[in-house]
């Protein structure tokens, strides 16, 4: 059946929608909100007779990171061998991005068979007198099912927020990960980096060993949550430590210190010191997984990292001039990214195009992304919680600032504006992201004319 069918057709004896129908049934759960708490996921899979079940997961949450780390770790299991699915959010341009088996997105016919699927299950616990769940408790359960049914072997799973009462935290990992904790989602998951940590710290479960790069407070609440699950604990810096050691090609090199004990050189595909970290993270959570798993070597280690591909992290596009896209969207992820324009591009005047939303210390981003001498054309993300351009071209301290009618006319300015001979970076929300990942893609050999 093509994509633009509109007519159901049947799977398993089960009704299915096409991907088409199925966005639009998630897009009326839209009505029921951020609603935290387990109650009703934990329902969906029991009466789904628990897929979530059926393969091994390593759970994997944190401020910053926890995609590219989910990516690395992904590719390693890969690269054994392993039949490995990934479980991530937001997407930039499709749902299917969402739920990945070895590599390749689920198609959207099987996108709109699992969500159907999964929705018959939804319409018969609300028939019980149950709550109704959310889109993401929704997505959620699809995607635990989607996985069983394709066979996976392990799944590395991302916590959408938090992780305590993250519709994700039902799962029982044979590895967790908490990449670090910075202020983030302060309305939600507490005001404090402590109360943040908290949260985060809700998917260490009994016995599940936990690696985690936190500091400070954050890394007290999470060892003291370890202690009280009897849980392994490895800290990057302690136990383990991920090391820059230098350019290889178009690809960064770390070394890997464990336990004192130097591992070879990885040469890795996502650039980036922060990048360093987050694989550090992803060969201590490998590691752990070989003491069961045979095949998880460091061949595979090494063919992992370099191959694992997350777009929109310090992605880089070659033309002139030539664009970096990042979904650097908190004054840590500004801050990395800053550092890392200034490591690969010295001396460089970066013309920003910048959109961040409303809910994010658009201020902090701004001070730590941008420099005096750079030029910045702010635009609205595509996003009901978009901050209006013009209010962070106000917080920007740059020396030409301008406010782009859309995201497209704000690329297009700034190709005019850096010329062939200047660099041209994209940041401040995924939601601009994905967007203008398109509009860059869809011309293949872009120049200053477009």
């Amino acid at each position: 059946m093509s994509e633009g069918q509109t007519s159901e057709f049947t799977f398993k004896g089960v009704t299915i929608l096409t991907y088409e129908q199925s966005l639009e049934y998630l897009a009326s759960l839209g009505k029921f909100g951020m609603n935290f708490g387990l109650a009703r996921i934990e329902k969906l899979l029991a009466i789904m007779q628990h897929p979530e079940r059926r393969y091994k997961i390593v759970h994997i949450t944190g401020t910053n990171g926890k995609g590219s780390t989910t990516s690395m770790l992904t590719a390693i299991l890969k690269a054994a061998g392993i039949k490995t699915a990934m479980y991530t959010s937001p997407h930039l341009t499709d749902y299917t991005e969402r739920m990945v088996v070895n590599s390749q997105p689920i198609s959207h016919e099987a996108f709109g068979e699992v969500v159907r699927y999964t929705s018959d299950f939804v319409a018969q616990m609300v028939g019980e007198g149950w709550e109704h769940p959310t889109e993401f408790e929704v997505l959620t359960a699809a995607a635990f099912y989607y996985f069983a049914i394709a066979g996976v072997e392990y799944a590395i799973i991302e916590a959408g927020l938090g992780g305590l009462l993250d519709s994700t935290n039902v799962v029982q990992p044979e590895v967790a990960v908490i990449t670090n904790v910075t202020l983030e989602h302060t309305d939600r998951c507490g005001g404090t980096v402590g109360e943040i940590a908290y949260h985060k710290a809700g998917i260490i479960k009994p016995g599940a060993p936990i690696v985690t790069a936190a500091l400070g407070e954050a890394l007290e609440v999470i060892r003291a949550k370890a202690e009280e699950k009897k849980s392994r604990l490895y800290v990057a810096g302690q136990n383990f430590a991920g090391e820059f050691s230098g350019i290889e090609g178009k690809r960064q090199v770390v070394t890997v210190t464990v336990n004192g004990h130097k591992l070879r050189p990885f040469a890795m595909n996502l650039l980036g010191h922060h990048q360093v970290e987050n694989a550090a993270l992803a060969v201590m959570a490998a590691l752990i997984l070989a003491e069961n798993e045979a095949r998880i070597t460091s061949e595979a280690i090494d063919l992992g990292l370099k191959t694992a591909y997350w777009p929109g992290r310090f992605e880089f596009v070659d033309g002139e001039p030539p664009i970096v896209i990042d979904g650097a969207h908190n004054p840590a992820g500004a801050k990395a990214l800053r550092s890392t324009l200034d490591e690969f591009f010295p001396g460089q005047k970066v013309t920003f195009v910048l959109g961040i939303l409303a809910d994010k210390d658009v201020a902090s981003i701004c001070d730590a992304m941008v420099r005096p001498r750079d030029q910045v054309i702010t635009v609205e993300p595509l996003s009901d919680r978009a901050a209006d351009p013009k209010a962070v071209a106000e917080k920007v301290t740059s020396s030409h600032v301008e406010v782009g009618a859309t995201i497209a006319d704000g690329i297009r300015r700034a190709i005019t504006l850096a010329g062939s001979r200047g660099l041209i970076c994209i940041a401040g929300s995924l939601y601009l992201v994905g967007t203008a990942r398109q509009f860059i893609y869809s011309r293949q050999n872009y120049s200053v004319e477009i």
